[in-house]
């Protein structure tokens, strides 16, 4: 076929595009149109039978029904299934909203299995909660959802495109919201684009990641279609992922992908044996654990594993055959009876499924708030592909109904498509059409998917992921020359590109997080233990501006409903950046720079910022979730303001108190600012760190104001080193202070605090404070103020005097750096040369740095010199000081010896000078 012209793609505009027509793209279409939305649903096979939901389902995993359930409950089930790892705020709408979309569905056809008193009959599979609701004729779901999407009042609002198939999110280069997206035609392979208001992405789990135990490519436990697609745009568009780490990972029957039926047949009185018949798992149903435990039972020499059922009664064989081989895996009892077995007189032998990526069996995907919406204006995600953990059905129902009413706000983009985006769209789409005879489809996508198996699936090493990053590399070229001649086969390519994309982030996340949790889903050798302290946290994945791949570690915020065992005391973000991969050595031992001594003798270690010690954790946590808190997030959605929210913010229980003032920041209503401010001496360390936090996150928008002002003040005397840091910063920012407040604070005991006085006397040129603290004892408070001395609007040398002779090196360093903003005349740049030979290469530096703000006649020379330093740091410091003198022709020689050096860097910036 011939490649479109960009010219003549077909455009299509709409209010919101739905992006996927399986089980949450469908109530996000029906919702958005509901709510007077233009939708455009996309689909690259065909709605009537797409999507995992079109193979049937058995059951609703997680039915919450009154009566039978608690919202609690679930929660708090889902998070120690979890490991604790959970925004509830997100497994709350699944919670309460579930049943309402029970009977949503309901109304519209789908049937749930009933008592003979009319009630649902809910069935319990975990240890805990009974959530399981059969669904008898569950093979029907979306034959009925179609059906109301084809309703005449639906089609007047809905457009569905078969067979068209996105392969990118567009994004404003203006703001970076979402605004339509880039695809083509899966059977004509016309180019498409689409402009529309909002964007939401329902293209389910990445199931084609890891390869099946037979090598068939399209033999997984998830639908095979779904292979990433969603993952990978969301990633392109600048959205974040979370919790990409934490494989997918399921119990199957040997030879063949379909589910070993826990939900199912446990509930019938089914249970997993090993070869002795006897029982072995410990954990619950819901969580990594258990395939930790059942990948060792296999692994032992008390495997195989079987699924029991032939001790079953006759009628319960018999429901579950209706069952099994028809709603759940149509093909199922065929295979049985290809080998001879029989319920009543064969155990089934079961297996491990392949790895892959799911938010709704396990938790990763993108990140999601309570509303569907992604880290991208305008772009939402539901279903599998959401990080909402282990929502299954209804979860994918519930969040597609959140995102449709959500974006149902917003109108078609009326402006230009980006063409850089449409252009790199195109040329990823029709890339293989050049190269005919290039690697087929099928043999690429088994390599890249053997490489998963070898080096990705746990059990995990940095060893391991660090390989697999490079051969993931190494395949970004050999997918760029694959071949194809027919649109479908663009459809696999394309999907290859997908799969690609999330094989590189598994293996990132997975070296990233240095810990092991979740069972089998996230094991890691080299860290075998998991850490709470250091890791408590969601691993954010996101593209940078540069393209690479970068991490966060987002602390997991204060449960709605209290889980013994957990406690996260919520906090800052940690930025990691990109992942360092681990060095494998071919051949000899590596060279390593040394690693650093340990520290003096009785030091504890300091825990990651923002993470609460034992003795920290709120006492609220150990008791019952108040309602109070639940109200108070109806609340917070009318945007309250301060008179409304003042009871929560005196309520005797602290929990409620914080949750109050994490509303008061969200809703920033008059009068937040000294609000927030009182907080700041609460007698909750929580309800403090959540107060100084929101002042810190809003002191740009806060109007500063005596009574602000006086809050702050007040809060220096907290007994609360982070209280004290913030309202120093809130003081600073907001220039509510003066030199002889923040000098007060020179006295604190806590070195950070002082710090935070270094900078707010810099805010107001007080120089004389600022030298006065040149004798605190603190080295870091020494070079923040020396630091400090050269950022104030008239800096001179003179204050530096005493950081200069400091003993120090690091201080005498900071200093010496400071003499390039203060001026560095005479006798300031003899002690600049002769710092040049310091046994320091800190000081060195620094002192290089001096010298660029010297004359040239001492400077020069030294500097030219300083350029055969042992230590590439100062060579650096050396040739950017030159870079100063460069009228000088002396400088200029120097320089064009440093064209040469060995150092990359010295190198580049010798050059570009």
């Amino acid at each position: 076929m011939d490649i479109p012209a960009i010219g003549d793609a077909e455009e299509l505009s709409c209010d919101v595009l739905v992006i996927g027509g399986g089980t949450a793209g469908t109530m996000a279409a029906l919702t958005a149109a509901e709510h007077g939305a233009r939708v455009l649903l996309l689909e690259k096979a065909h709605v009537r039978h797409s999507g995992a939901l079109a193979m049937g389902m058995d059951g609703v995993n997680n039915a919450v029904v009154p009566g039978r359930a608690e919202p609690d409950d679930y929660v708090a089930e889902i998070t120690r299934a979890n490991d604790g790892i959970v925004d509830q705020s997100t497994v709350r709408q699944t919670a309460t909203r579930g049943f309402a979309m029970v009977q949503r569905l309901e109304s519209y056809g789908v049937k749930f299995e009933k008592d003979e008193h009319g009630e649902y009959a809910v069935r319990q599979v975990h240890r805990s909660g009974s959530y399981v609701l059969p669904m008898p004729e569950g093979k029907d779901v979306k034959k009925v959802l179609y059906r109301q999407l084809r309703r005449r009042e639906m089609r007047e609002r809905i457009r569905i495109e078969n067979r068209v198939m996105p392969v990118r999110v567009l994004t404003s280069p203006e703001d970076g919201r979402a605004i339509g997206a880039a695809a083509f035609n899966t059977r004509t392979g016309a180019f498409v684009t689409v402009r529309a208001g909002a964007v939401i992405l329902a293209t389910g789990p990445c199931g084609r990641l890891g390869l099946p135990a037979s090598g068939y490519l399209y033999g997984t436990y998830e639908n095979p279609t779904n292979a990433g697609d969603g993952y990978a745009m969301a990633y392109h568009a600048g959205a974040a992922l979370t919790g990409i780490e934490c494989f997918q990972i399921n119990p199957l029957i040997k030879d063949y992908n379909g589910p070993a039926c826990a939900y199912v047949a446990n509930p019938f009185g089914g249970y997993q044996v090993n070869r002795h018949g006897e029982r072995f798992v410990d954990s619950d149903y819901w969580s990594g654990q258990m395939m930790a435990e059942f990948a060792a039972e296999l692994a032992s020499d008390r495997g195989p594993v079987y699924l029991k059922l032939s001790h079953l009664p006759e009628e319960s064989v018999a429901s579950l055959e209706s069952i099994l081989h028809t709603t759940e895996r149509p093909t199922r009892g065929t295979f049985h009876a290809g080998r001879g077995h029989d319920y009543r007189t064969h155990d089934i032998e079961m297996h491990i499924s392949e790895i892959g990526l799911c938010g709704g069996h396990s938790a990763s995907g993108v990140r999601v708030d309570d509303h569907a919406r992604t880290t991208v204006p305008r772009l939402y995600a539901a279903g599998d592909l959401a990080s909402v953990p282990h929502n299954y059905m209804i979860g994918a129902f519930v969040f597609g109904d959140l995102a449709g009413a959500d974006a149902a706000r917003y109108a078609a983009y009326e402006g230009e498509l980006p063409t850089d985006q449409v252009a790199a769209a195109h040329e990823l789409i029709y890339r293989p059409l050049r190269r005919p005879d290039g690697p087929p489809q099928p043999q690429v996508e088994y390599k890249l998917r053997r490489f998963v198996n070898d080096y990705v699936a746990p059990p995990k090493t940095g060893a391991k992921l660090s390989l697999a990053v490079a051969a993931f590399d190494r395949m970004s070229g050999e997918i760029a020359e694959m071949g194809a001649t027919t649109a479908h086969e663009l459809m696999r390519c394309a999907e290859v590109s997908f799969i690609r994309d999330c094989a590189e982030m598994a293996a990132r996340s997975s070296l990233a997080r240095t810990e092991s949790r979740w069972g089998l889903y996230h094991e890691r050798l080299d860290h075998p233990e998991r850490d709470d302290t250091g890791w408590l946290h969601h691993l954010d994945l996101r593209k940078s501006a540069s393209g690479a791949m970068e991490f966060t570690a987002r602390p997991v915020e204060p449960y709605l409903v209290p889980v013994e065992g957990f406690a996260p005391a919520g906090g800052p973000a940690r930025h990691l950046g990109e992942v360092a991969l681990v060095p494998v050595a071919t051949a000899g031992r590596p060279e390593a720079p040394p690693a650093p001594g340990p520290g003096p003798s009785g030091e504890e270690a300091v825990p990651p910022e923002g993470a609460a010690g034992p003795e920290e954790l709120p006492a609220e946590r150990t008791g019952s979730a108040s309602p109070r808190i639940l109200e108070l997030l109806a609340l917070a959605e009318e945007s309250p303001g301060l008179d409304l929210l003042g009871p929560y913010l005196d309520d005797p229980d602290p929990a409620v108190r914080a949750a109050a003032v994490a509303a008061l920041g969200e809703t920033v209503p008059a009068g937040a600012g000294p609000a927030l401010a009182a907080r700041l001496a609460d007698a909750a360390p929580a309800v403090r760190a959540a107060a100084a936090a929101a002042l810190r996150e809003l002191v740009e928008v806060l109007p500063g104001g005596p009574e602000l002002a006086a809050g702050l003040r007040t809060a220096l005397a907290v007994p609360d080193a982070a209280v004290r840091s913030a309202a120093l910063e809130a003081l600073r920012a907001l220039r509510l202070g003066d030199a002889g407040l923040y000098a007060a604070s020179l006295a604190d005991a806590e070195p950070e605090v002082r710090i935070h006085a270094v900078r707010a006397l810099v805010s107001v040129d007080a120089v004389p404070a600022l030298a006065a603290a040149a004798a605190d004892p603190a080295r870091e408070v020494r070079v923040a103020v020396a630091k400090g001395l050269a950022a104030v609007h008239a800096p001179a040398p003179a204050p530096l005097d005493p950081l200069l002779g400091d003993p120090d090196p690091l201080v005498r360093g900071a200093a010496l750096a400071a003499l390039a903003s203060t001026g560095c005349p005479a006798g300031y740049a003899g002690r600049a040369v002769a710092a040049l030979a310091d046994a320091a290469w800190q000081v060195r530096a620094g002192a290089a740095a001096a010298l660029s703000a010297a004359a040239p006649g001492p400077a020069v020379p030294a500097l030219a010199g300083a350029l055969a330093d042992a230590n590439a740091d100062v060579r650096k410091a050396a040739v950017l000081a030159l870079r100063s003198h460069r009228d000088t022709p002396a400088a200029r020689a120097a320089l064009a010896t440093a064209v040469t050096d060995p150092d990359a860097d010295v190198r580049a910036y010798a050059g570009r000078a």
